[in-house]
């Protein structure tokens, strides 16, 4: 079965417990037919193109292929380059000749709403009958809900808006998360006693709502406690949206390196301070209100 696949099919923004039922079924189908596990995504977000407005996403490209590989054990990520003239391929020669033809999938994985092809003629229904025509498997996995809500990247955006990472916990299935470099910032932190490492959000990424949060930080895999400010720091004239983690029991230099910051619990909103000793008093209280949260 060399060069063969099974793929999921789907942007899967967020990769939310929706999505986990295609992504554990591309996996579990992959073992057992002996090949790659494969997740075919678009580099660009579908809507942003047909709709011409740019659709804010959960995680930037680099975090949604970590996910996939970290938590799904996906061995191969694809990305169809959406532009003009592939968004009016045909349905038929999207699976005919992308699909199988290029890709070498054995069996296709895709969701409940999947459309593909020009005009979004494609459905769940001509994909399954196609792969019987082809001679290969398909499975179609049905729309996923909690608490009487449908799960979709739509809400999980709006509650990452609203910083109720809680919520947004329950239905992605694991911590929101951003990752980046780390870049030199104010260094004000060192002043007070809390030196941050500071990332820059991609402009397409959704930002949280701004304010402090209990978070966990990972660098170069090693688990750590934070608090991270995200925002644009108004006590000190800021004016860049940066992702600020502060991280507790940790000492050493992270410049230019890559580390992941995992969002837990809001603990309060962006405030102005009178003085930096008021800021600094608040940091030291959302330090201990983030050890008595993971604890």
């Amino acid at each position: 079965m060399e060069g063969k696949r099974v793929i999921a099919l789907g942007f899967f923004d967020g990769a939310h417990i929706g999505h986990a039922g295609l992504l554990n079924q591309c996996r579990a189908v992959a073992d057992r037919l002996g090949v790659r596990a494969a997740v075919m995504t678009f580099d660009l977000h579908p809507d942003t193109l047909v709709a011409g407005v740019p659709v804010m996403l959960i995680n930037s490209k680099a975090d949604r292929e970590d996910i996939f590989h970290r938590l799904f054990d996906i061995d191969d990520v694809i990305y169809f380059h959406f532009t003009e003239q592939t968004m009016h391929l045909s349905w038929q020669d999207f699976i005919d000749d992308y699909l199988i033809g290029q890709l070498g999938a054995t069996h296709l994985v895709c969701g409940y709403d999947f459309h593909f092809g020009d005009r979004g003629a494609g459905n769940p229904q001509r994909l399954m009958a196609r792969c019987r025509e082809k001679g290969i498997g398909c499975d179609v996995i049905a729309q996923t809900t909690l608490d009487s809500i449908t799960v979709s990247s739509t809400y999980i955006r709006s509650l990452i808006a609203a910083g109720d990472m809680e919520q947004a916990r329950r239905f992605l299935g694991h911590p929101h998360l951003v990752s980046g470099i780390v870049e030199h910032g104010k260094k004000l932190g060192r002043k007070i006693g809390s030196p941050t490492a500071n990332l820059t959000l991609p402009d397409s990424v959704q930002v949280p709502a701004f304010g402090v949060y209990a978070t966990k930080v990972y660098v170069e895999e090693k688990e750590y406690f934070a608090v991270t400010n995200v925002g644009n720091n108004p006590t000190v004239g800021g004016e860049r949206v940066t992702v600020e983690p502060w991280i507790l029991d940790f000492s050493g230099d992270l410049y230019g390196k890559r580390i992941r910051v995992e969002f837990y619990k809001k603990l309060r909103g962006e405030k102005q301070f009178a003085s930096l000793d008021e800021l600094k008093a608040e940091i030291q209280k959302n330090a201990e209100e983030t050890r008595a949260y993971f604890a």
